[in-house]
């Protein structure tokens, strides 16, 4: 696997159409994987608490 810094360089090194097709592709590939945790953790009932009601 590479390091981050070896990715960092070569993104670094990407031109203008290269470096937003991977822009887009980041942001579509870091809501799936929000979604996924969102989903996990929804499942693990760890967000009951945000539907119970409120005891006063």
């Amino acid at each position: 696997m590479m390091s981050v810094e070896t990715i960092e360089e070569q993104i670094a090194e990407l031109d203008n159409a290269s470096f937003s097709k991977l822009r887009d592709w980041f942001v579509e590939f870091d809501k799936s994987r929000w979604d996924k945790q969102i989903e996990a953790d929804s499942n693990a009932g760890k967000l009951d608490f945000l539907i119970s009601p409120c005891v006063s």
